[in-house]
């Protein structure tokens, strides 16, 4: 039976995933809308810089911690299912955050939109196997996230205007409303795949939870992931979801509407690297890791130039480290490619998972600390003055420097095992300067030199 006759590539894939990727979006919505909201709620909350990072930390923990149960679930339930119950948890969500006059009734609101928010990517994600050939997978997976990030824009200037012209309620009911339309698209156009192709049961039948779980973690390409996104993503988190905004406000000076355009180039990037690492990494998938890696030292350059910048960084500067940061971005979903292809399909949703949790559990990490350290800096000084400072969000933003090291160190172990395990199946892969010299070589004729060893062969890293 040809692709097309299962269904895959054709019309309805493209619109079902259309409907996916749109839901995605609204959540992405959800998700960042708090970040452009910290100055007023610091406001409508009277907090802290502690509450404050309390707000996206119980956020970023409930989304931290049901990705494993949303893994499994999606590939027990299906995508439809959680992409649906998704997003009706953010509409109960952000209707609790628009009437929240506590602190406490703030947190609950945020606790379902992060609820909401752990199920779409993962069963977004779930869906382009099902629906398409292997070898779009890769870019379409960039392509989701891109699509995705266009939230941010949503999150950034309507309703930044929302909330400045019609208030804080009004403001996180239309969110709640928009919401309403994912779970209409979920409910009419998503199916779990295409009609007549069902998914055949592994040799000796589904295996239980807790072994679906086991099996992934054990593939150390799963971990491989996990590192990976744990060391790309985070500090795009950190900058969107709570700390980027005050920092550029009240830390480097800047107008609140320049802090909003230089946000926008989160999205810009998105859209632009996307494209560019879905295809390096359906054309060297050899050099997946090689690429994270690169991304983790861009994003450490990035944050100590602008850290150590005497007084505050021009917004030339500015701009640089908000590109190498937003990076972090599309590759981060390197690590979701690491998943799908180093485990058997009945798994793909409960790795994915896992490897979602990474950026998600160094974010909220480093949330939660940065907002700590800047009120300790504050008590320090005696409590008098400014609690943003140029000078406290140098320390507590150098920070960073901990996930980021953990992320590298982490992808180099289990990069190790991964090779190790794939020179035992015949695909040895070369340092990479070997491997270019090499290529260089073969170009020019033969007696030159051979390939490069491990070009080709199942699964590489």
């Amino acid at each position: 039976m040809t692709p097309r006759a299962r269904g895959l590539d054709s019309a309805r894939s493209w619109l079902v995933w259309g409907a996916g990727v749109s839901a995605y979006l609204i959540a992405v919505t959800q998700r960042t809308s708090f970040g452009v909201a910290g100055l007023q709620a610091t406001e409508r909350f009277d907090a802290t810089a502690s509450i404050l990072a309390t707000f996206s930390v119980v956020q970023l923990i409930v989304y931290a911690g049901l990705q494993i149960p949303v893994g499994l679930l999606v590939d027990r339930l299906g995508a439809r299912a959680m992409i649906t119950g998704g997003a009706l948890l953010m509409v109960v969500g952000q209707a609790l955050l628009a009437l929240a006059d506590s602190v406490a009734a703030g947190l609950l609101g945020r606790f379902f939109v992060g609820a909401g928010d752990a199920m779409t990517f993962v069963s977004v994600i779930r869906l382009l196997p099902a629906w398409f050939s292997g070898y779009r997978i890769p870019m379409l997976t960039q392509f989701t996230g891109m699509v995705g990030q266009l939230g941010q824009l949503l999150s950034l200037v309507p309703f930044v205007a929302v909330l400045k012209w019609a208030g804080w309620t009004n403001a996180f009911l239309s969110l709640a409303a928009l919401g309403g339309l994912a779970v209409v698209l979920a409910v009419v156009v998503i199916r779990n795949e295409p009609a007549g192709a069902r998914e055949a049961p592994p040799v000796g039948g589904r295996p239980k939870t807790l072994a679906m779980l086991a099996a992934a973690w054990r593939q150390p390409g799963t971990r491989l992931g996990f590192w990976t996104h744990f060391g790309t993503q985070f500090s795009a988190n950190l900058f969107l979801l709570s700390w980027g905004y005050p920092f550029l406000v009240s830390g480097q000076g800047l107008a609140p509407a320049t802090a909003s355009a230089l946000m926008s180039i989160f999205v810009a990037v998105a859209l632009l690297f996307g494209p560019v690492f879905g295809s390096a990494v359906s054309r060297h998938p050899l050099r997946r890791s090689t690429l994270a890696l690169a991304i983790i030292a861009s994003i450490a350059a990035g944050w100590a130039v602008v850290l150590l910048w005497p007084g505050p960084a021009p917004v030339p500067v500015l701009v640089v480290l908000l590109v190498v940061v937003a990076i972090g971005g599309p590759g981060s979903m390197i690590g979701f490619d690491f998943a799908r292809t180093f485990n058997p399909p009945h798994v793909i949703g409960t790795a994915t998972g896992i490897v979602n949790v990474g950026g998600f559990l160094a974010a909220l990490v480093s949330v939660y600390a940065v907002g700590a350290i800047l009120d300790a800096i504050h008590v320090l000084g005696g409590g008098t003055g400014a609690l943003y400072t140029l000078e406290a969000f140098r320390w507590a933003l150098a920070f960073q420097l901990v996930p980021l090291v953990m992320g590298a160190v982490g992808i180099l172990g289990a990069r190790r095992k991964v090779r190790a395990a794939l020179a035992r199946e015949g695909v040895v892969v070369r340092p990479i300067l070997q491997a270019v010299a090499e290529r260089r070589r073969s170009r020019r004729g033969p007696g030159a030199g051979g390939p490069t060893a491990g070009a080709a062969g199942p699964e590489p890293d």
